[in-house]
């Protein structure tokens, strides 16, 4: 037997907000393995999610396989577009949803993690963040503001991120990400400026693994997960036919689950991987080796 045994790490899952997506499945993934496990959450959306988990509708996503619950030492609010709420424009300073959450940035968090567990407190960093304000436009009708807001709030917050987790973690620490095909195809739909940004991602993590790997011995790497039909995907607006379509045009014609993202995420960020950095590991169910579709699209709106 070769289990995955993160027992005793900490890890930091950027990114969740409910328990539909990849970030909640990632979250308990490392749970499963042992893990000690704190999240951060943007600040509109961490008032529901407390609300949820303290009225118990979240309790049935909490159970894990040996029949005890989820649980998460911290949740933090985290904005990651922002670095320092020096930097922070005062309109978001002000925000009701922001103004009494103290340091919700980057270097917030950072301070945060040390105040709560010492210098030096994390072992895992997870970045499950990605935003496009314009995600349903073609690239032809995205305005600049659209374009550099996917690619800070998606790609520049994990540079953001290493610069000022990379320090607080302890040896043999990792650093994983999401991304997204879109990066090196062509996908009709996944617009915004989103397909730069995953490209941007991609190539920064190649650049982090060898800088954070010389200064602090921390492995990098990112995971491509084929389409999953979350609640934040549901803003791309085709995310239906993009999982019927996978599915029906893989190697392995089935869907994608949460928690195959999940699983991977704790193996790549285990001791178990100690040799795989700058790597971009599909998870797909291999629809990425494809160069032709082997069914008709499922609707009028699937990619063609």
């Amino acid at each position: 037997m070769l289990p995955i045994d993160l027992t005793g790490k900490r890890v930091l899952v950027a990114g969740v907000a409910d328990d539909n997506g990849f970030g909640w499945a990632i979250a308990k993934a490392f749970a499963e393995a042992g893990a000690n496990v704190c999240v951060a959450t943007w600040p509109p959306a961490l008032n529901i999610f407390l609300n949820l988990l303290e009225r118990g509708k979240l309790d049935d996503s909490r159970q894990m396989p040996d029949g005890s619950m989820l649980t998460f030492e911290r949740i933090y609010p985290l904005d990651a577009v922002y670095d320092n709420l020096e930097s922070t424009p005062a309109d978001i300073r002000e925000n009701k949803r922001y103004k009494e959450l103290g340091d919700f940035t980057i270097d917030g968090l950072a301070a945060r993690l040390v105040a709560d567990f010492g210098e030096q407190p994390l072992d895992i960093v997870f970045h499950s963040l990605a935003n496009g304000p314009e995600v349903k436009k073609p690239l032809l009708e995205v305005s600049r503001a659209g374009y550099l807001a996917a690619s800070s709030a998606s790609a520049y917050s994990l540079v953001s991120m290493v610069q000022r987790l990379g320090p607080l973690m302890r040896p043999g620490g990792a650093v994983c990400s999401l991304t997204y095909m879109a990066s090196e195809r062509a996908i009709p739909g996944y617009g915004g400026g989103m397909s730069s940004a995953k490209a941007q991602l991609e190539s920064d993590t190649r650049v982090l693994a060898f800088e954070a790997g010389r200064k602090w011995g921390v492995r990098v790497n990112t995971i491509s997960a084929g389409p999953y039909a979350s609640r934040a995907a549901s803003a791309i607006g085709i995310i239906d036919t993009m999982v019927k379509y996978c599915a029906a045009n893989s190697p392995l014609p089935e869907e994608l689950s949460a928690r195959e993202v999940g699983t991977t995420a704790a193996f790549l960020c285990s001791p178990l991987a100690s040799a795989i950095t700058g790597s971009t590991v599909y998870v797909d169910k291999g629809y990425h080796s494809m160069g032709m579709a082997v069914a008709p699209p499922t609707e009028d709106r699937a990619p063609r």
